[in-house]
């Protein structure tokens, strides 16, 4: 074992790895896997190794930094797998394991090719097309052989880039017990189901969510769904989201396309019961649109299309700096592409243990008191706000 040692270890350090397939399973590294697929990608400006993890029905990925994946696949081959190929830009490694831990490696000289650091030149979804996924079938995303419908092909993407952001703020969430999450507006609850898919069936973490909506149709059609999925930890009701009172705490707040300052009052919420995560689409931002009065911008709110855009873009940085200020570190992400939709960005926002909330404060006065405006969130974070000693906050209006 000590020459595959060396073998994958020198590979990982010269950065030359193509590709690689683990098979004949000895034991699984999780329950069902069939075989493992490895690569190496770049994330966010990192080279990282990406292990695909193939079931009968699914597939999961795992990414690891560059300095940990030769323990990693080391320890996979050691312990759970009994074939590999390892695809070099210049070689082919072929490594046989028997029973009793011996290893044969033959090697085969190669043409030379360049690694692949993209996702794939096909996307490789979380969702993976070709795999049947019951609530896609039954929303009428998929066909019953795995087959992505062309006419939704867009919704398909766009309920696997939730999920990409899903999977980045799962260190946040519980691991020790059940995940409260709350989808305020949840309409049609494409994403709802997708987000429970994801998280107990995919991830196996316990889960309960409550989509709320005000629609009761859609509210009846989504619950009789969940019922036939047998989504024991996923229901719906009928309510507003400024009315609700229906939890006490809760661990995720999600809320997609809420109008104008129904956004706010979800945020206000989520802040209220200590959210670790927060993942907000605002749409209809027409609160400032009223507001803003400045005559320094006359040149561009003299114009209503360009005041539109610009009031929509500065109620979402208002309302990320506020939470900034009431201890979340909060991101503004592009949701979807803008040929899909212009509503398209989320803030993600996660609990942070430290913040200089004081530098966050004075940013966000300076920028509201140039804007001349007095935004609805505020006035609903006014005693937490003014809890930390900071001045100058606005009551409620």
């Amino acid at each position: 074992m000590e020459q595959l040692q060396q073998l994958v270890q020198h590979i990982l350090q010269e950065g030359t790895l193509h590709s690689a397939v683990f098979s004949q399973v000895r034991q699984a590294p999780e329950e069902g896997c069939v075989k493992a697929t490895i690569k190496p990608i770049q994330l966010r400006g990192e080279v990282m190794v990406q292990i695909t993890y193939h079931f009968a029905n699914k597939v999961t990925h795992e990414n690891v930094t560059a300095e940990r994946a030769a323990d990693k696949l080391f320890s996979m081959l050691e312990h759970n797998f009994r074939q590999a190929l390892l695809r070099t830009t210049e070689a082919e490694h072929h490594v046989l394991i028997s029973k009793k831990h011996k290893v044969n490696i033959r090697t085969k000289q190669t043409k030379s090719v360049q690694a692949d650091l993209s996702h794939n030149r096909k996307k490789q979804y979380i969702l993976a097309e070709g795999v049947p996924v019951p609530f896609l079938t039954e929303l009428g995303i998929m066909s019953d052989a795995g087959k992505v419908l062309a006419s939704k092909y867009d919704k398909f993407k766009q309920i696997n880039r939730f999920l990409e952001m899903v999977a980045d703020i799962l260190p946040h969430l519980p691991s020790d017990r059940t995940i409260r999450i709350i989808d305020f507006g949840c309409g049609k609850s494409y994403l709802t189901f997708a987000l429970y898919h994801y998280l107990h069936v995919m991830c196996e973490r316990d889960v309960m969510i409550n989509g709320l909506d005000l629609k009761e149709d859609v509210i009846a059609h989504c619950e009789a769904l969940a019922r036939r999925l047998q989504y024991e930890g996923l229901q719906f009701s009928v309510g507003d989201i400024a009315q609700y009172d229906g939890a006490s705490a809760v661990d995720m707040v999600v809320t997609l396309h809420a109008c104008d300052t129904a956004t706010d009052a979800a945020l206000n919420k989520a802040v209220r019961w200590g959210a670790s995560v927060i993942l907000s689409v605002p749409c209809c931002q027409h609160e400032l649109f009223r507001q803003v009065d400045t005559p320094v911008l006359e040149p561009l709110l003299g114009h209503g299309i360009l005041k539109e855009r610009f009031s929509a873009l500065a109620t979402d940085a208002v309302r990320a700096k506020l939470l900034d200020c009431v201890g979340y570190q909060t991101q503004l992400l592009e949701f979807i592409d803008m040929e899909n939709t212009p509503k398209n960005i989320l803030i993600r926002a996660v609990r942070a243990p430290e913040s200089d909330v004081q530098a966050n404060w004075q940013q966000y006065t300076a920028f509201r008191d140039f804007l001349q405006a007095a935004p609805y969130l505020e006035g609903a974070l006014h005693d937490l706000i003014a809890e930390q000693g900071l001045q100058g906050v606005r009551s409620p209006r």
